[in-house]
């Protein structure tokens, strides 16, 4: 892998990442239209932490007051807001660490076809549409979102494991269909990626350390600046519009997308 290329993987990371699209999905475009070789265990760690120290920078507040409101509850053994989201977080983190230790071999051998991730991009398009659009008579802001709610949450990103799924995509449909505002939605999903990211990261840091293949320093530095940047301009613009554009454009882009993998596909069987 070049540096162009290096650059170009980093950046489709960095914006792919928190939109409701599915990097995973867009990640494979490369080598399937241009043939470009898989990007190695060194470039995915320096995505991930790119990525991740842009969403910690721009949710600064957020996490301190989270930690922060952590701390006391625990000293106050009651649970203040600040608590019981922190709480939440945790809850809805725990059933992906749970299956993805489970299955994690499973999924990396089965499911990493074209078939399933233009079939699951497609698919939790269409959810995510529906889960926008359903009828409500009110929305809920974040501080309103129960334990229970926040389970639910975390079962619903367990399904991001499938590739092409979009973890962003499938906890801010869980938390649409929960009643939460679009911004909500998009903040309690940002903030649940944190502990998501940085536990595939040290995953594969630790596949890292143990490959015998050389570090490629160089391209690591840049895929983690590169993903960094290009993360922080997504999440900041995403938090600002979303409650004005919502997700149909979104929708539409993934079933776009699924027509497009779904041709390549044809085109190799023929």
């Amino acid at each position: 892998m070049d540096s162009l290329q290096a650059l170009a993987l980093a950046l489709i990371q960095g914006i792919t990442e928190f939109l409701p699209v599915s990097s995973s999905a867009h990640l494979i475009l490369p080598s399937q239209l241009l043939g470009w070789p898989d990007q190695g265990l060194a470039f995915d760690v320096a995505v991930h932490v790119g990525t991740l120290s842009a969403c910690l920078w721009l949710l600064r507040k957020d996490v301190t007051a989270l930690t922060l409101g952590a701390w006391e509850s625990l000293g106050q053994r009651r649970l203040t807001e600040e608590g019981r989201l922190a709480l939440a977080l945790v809850l809805a983190t725990l059933p992906v660490v749970l299956v993805g230790f489970t299955l994690k071999d499973w999924i990396e051998t089965e499911l990493r076809s074209v078939t399933v991730i233009a079939s699951s991009t497609l698919a939790f398009g269409l959810l995510l549409g529906l889960a926008d659009r359903r009828p409500r008579s009110e929305t809920h802001r974040l501080a309103a979102l129960s334990l229970r709610g926040a389970v639910f949450i975390g079962l619903a990103q367990c399904l991001a494991l499938i590739p092409g799924t979009s973890r962003s995509g499938i906890t801010m449909t869980a938390a649409l269909a929960l009643g939460l505002d679009r911004e909500s939605s998009a903040r309690f999903s940002f903030l649940l990626s944190l502990p998501t990211i940085a536990g595939a990261g040290l995953l594969a840091s630790k596949d890292l350390l143990e490959s015998p293949d050389p570090v490629p320093w160089d391209l690591m530095a840049l895929g983690l600046v590169a993903s960094a940047l290009a993360a922080g301009l997504v999440i900041k613009a995403f938090l600002h519009w979303v409650a004005k554009v919502g997700m149909m454009p979104f929708v539409i882009y993934r079933i776009v997308l699924a027509g497009l993998l779904f041709t390549l596909l044809a085109l190799d069987l023929a």
